[in-house]
């Protein structure tokens, strides 16, 4: 019995099958034509590619892969650290304090250890050397120093603070260059006060290497000052080699925002203690350098070693503390000025000398006598060993305190001779008992008399140990080469 497929389409043997199938496919030659055209292309866009890109296995990819996310990470990371520096140096900024310059918990003893000034920070205080404050060091953790406010009436109306460069309070200034800042318990204007409250400031450039200001900012108690002495501002400009800006704060460059605005300095020092820890000898060598200074500024000539001349000059006042009979005074002195070889009085009125006329008078002077005043200041411009005889109104031994001994002390200072005073006995009466505090402003500006015997005993005494000292020194200029000294 035969067998029969039920699809009608099943080939009935595998002959019929082949044919079939092969019906569905072109010819094997056709084929072949195909597959080669299909492995050209393939290739062509393999080269391609390859040109492209370079040849990397599987294992390169991934480490590309891997590269790449970590750079998009790190990337995203340090984006994150800045935003927090910069959050950081807002936080720091906007923590600046700011304190009162003349601190009043210590109005009972303004000058006393750290004083009313910037009482928060400490000096700087080598033994024998000026005290200071410098910013930035390491002691202010490279913080700059910045101010605040212009009072000229309440030194608690004006702020110091220390800020970090890189997170300065808003709306800040910083003046590049040294800013010299002084507290002075007295008056600028006054020669004695302003030249005491300058002279640290020179201890300072010697110590540094002779580096100078750029300006200068003055406080009295707190209080913002724009001005000194006119002797006193040109002495500065004949140490420091140039004009010195010393009229207040100022943004550079611009014409406002001072007032209200913090301003920060580049470099700041600070003095508050004027010649304060200072040994004998260091300020010997401060008025040296200024004396010097002076001298080739003025052009002042100096006298020629050995020479055994003696110069006698009279600083002559108008008013008070002029002499009552400036003719017999200016006899006395002339008279014993004669009887020693090469003698020379002169006499002179310095208000009404300019800077360089009074420095050239000074610098042939060997005994200078004068009533107590300013004008003695002019003794540092004397050279070393030279004398000075000072002379006083009646009542200021009693009431004057201890700043009638100022110019006795700057003679020490400045490697002079203080060869004594006297102290007139007779003066204007005074309405209280005499030893009534108030009496003290009717003798201060009192008039000067004087005494022929005791004058010619003083005159002929100094005028022997000058001509004694003269013979044996040597005239030498100590701090010859010395920021530019000759």
């Amino acid at each position: 019995m035969k067998t029969t497929s039920s699809d009608p389409e099943t080939p009935r043997n595998s002959t019929q099958f082949l044919r079939k199938l092969s019906s569905y496919f072109p010819s094997s030659s056709r084929l072949s034509v195909y597959l080669l055209a299909i492995l050209v292309v393939l290739f062509v866009f393999f080269q391609i590619y390859s040109l492209q890109t370079p040849p990397t296995s599987p294992w390169a990819f991934m480490h590309q892969w891997e590269k790449m996310v970590g750079n998009s990470c790190l990337l995203s990371s340090q984006d994150n650290k800045q935003q927090e520096l910069k959050s950081m140096a807002s936080k720091l900024s906007e923590s600046v304090t700011f304190l009162p310059l003349k601190d009043l918990r210590f109005a009972n003893a303004a000058m006393k250890g750290h004083t009313w000034f910037m009482s928060s920070m400490y000096d700087t205080h080598e033994e024998g050397e000026v005290q200071y404050q410098q910013f930035p060091t390491e002691s202010s953790k490279g913080r700059i120093l910045c101010l605040k406010g212009r009072d000229t009436h309440d030194g608690s109306w004006n702020y110091y603070a220390l800020a970090w460069p890189e997170s300065l309070p808003e709306n800040a200034t910083v003046l590049r260059g040294i800013t010299f800042i002084s507290y002075n318990h007295y008056d600028y204007y006054n020669i004695w006060h302003g030249l005491s409250a300058m002279m640290p400031f020179v201890a300072w450039h010697i110590k540094s290497q002779c580096a100078g200001p750029r300006r200068w900012i003055l406080y009295h108690w707190g209080e913002l000052r724009t001005s000194v002495a006119p002797w006193v501002k040109t002495l500065l400009e004949a140490t420091f080699g140039g004009p010195q800006n010393v009229d207040g704060i100022h943004c550079d460059g611009e014409s406002d925002g001072c007032d209200s605005n913090p301003v920060c300095f580049e470099e700041a020092v600070v003095m508050r203690h004027n010649e304060g820890g200072m040994s004998r000898l260091k300020r010997m060598e401060v008025y040296d350098l200024m004396r010097c200074r002076a001298r080739m500024y003025c052009e002042a000539g100096t006298r020629e070693k050995g020479e055994q001349g003696i110069g006698m000059k009279m600083l002559m006042r108008d008013g008070a503390r002029s002499f009552k009979n400036a003719t017999a005074v200016i006899g006395i002195f002339e008279k014993e000025c004669r009887k020693v070889a090469g003698c020379r009085l002169m006499m002179a009125y310095p208000h009404n000398l300019t800077f360089c006329e009074q420095v050239k008078l000074m610098s042939s002077t060997d005994i200078v006598i004068s009533a107590h005043g300013a004008q003695l200041s002019n003794m540092i411009l004397m050279d070393r060993n030279s004398s000075v005889m000072e002379l006083f109104p009646k009542g200021w031994l009693e009431l004057a305190g201890i700043g009638q001994y100022v110019h006795h002390w700057l003679a020490s200072w400045s490697g002079m001779n203080h060869e004594g005073t006297w102290r007139d006995p007779v003066g204007d009466p005074c309405p209280y008992p005499e030893e009534d505090r108030r009496c003290m402003s009717v003798f201060k500006n009192g008039r000067i008399g004087h005494n022929e015997t005791y004058f010619s005993d003083w005159a002929r005494r100094v005028l022997n140990a000058v001509k004694m000292r003269k013979a044996q020194q040597v005239n030498t200029n100590p701090v010859s080469g010395l920021c530019g000294c000759q």
